[in-house]
């Protein structure tokens, strides 16, 4: 993984009622280090929707869990001043299996709703949005100079070509 994304699995406590999961705690220090949660969203996307590309330039993190659906957070690293230049990740999240994935905000970031219903992303940052003065850079989901070395730390037929959100990574 790109250095500062995490993903923590997050335990489902079942019985006859349905579950409880604890979502994120102040003393898990290995996936929230010294962050502060200030701010939790819900986005509700329809399938297929791909929300991207963006950043945070000064030190926002997000947290993404998806409660509804599933959905596959990529995280892009451009290079600027990195140990992992030009590096992409890939994480799917979704209902089924409950995980917690802190991405930092320098990277460039977004998701895809997966699957034949509407997602449900509930995410956490570390930083209050300004609506007056908002801490995001954005280019368009699919602008072609996005062009990843290696995807989770690996070769990959899409590398070396233009990130495309709709190509199967199981072809």
């Amino acid at each position: 993984m790109i250095e500062g994304i995490l993903v923590r699995e997050l335990a489902k406590n079942i019985d006859e009622r349905g579950f409880f999961s604890e979502l994120l705690r102040k003393d898990w220090v290995d996936s929230l280090g010294s962050d502060e949660i200030l701010q939790l969203n819900l986005s509700h996307s329809f399938p297929g929707v791909v929300r991207a590309w963006h950043r945070h330039l000064h030190g926002q993190v997000d947290y993404f869990i998806c409660l509804g659906g599933a959905v596959k957070v990529c995280a892009y690293d451009d290079g600027e001043n990195s140990k992992t230049p030009f590096e992409l990740d890939e994480i799917v999240l979704s209902e089924e299996r409950l995980r917690v994935a802190r991405v930092p905000g320098i990277l460039w970031h977004g998701y895809k709703a997966l699957g034949d219903k509407p997602c449900k992303l509930l995410y956490a940052t570390n930083r209050l949005y300004k609506y007056d003065d908002p801490d995001e850079e954005r280019i368009h989901w699919n602008d072609p100079a996005i062009v990843p070395r290696t995807i989770n730390g690996k070769q990959d037929e899409r590398t070396g070509k233009p990130w495309d959100w709709n190509a199967s990574p199981n072809k």
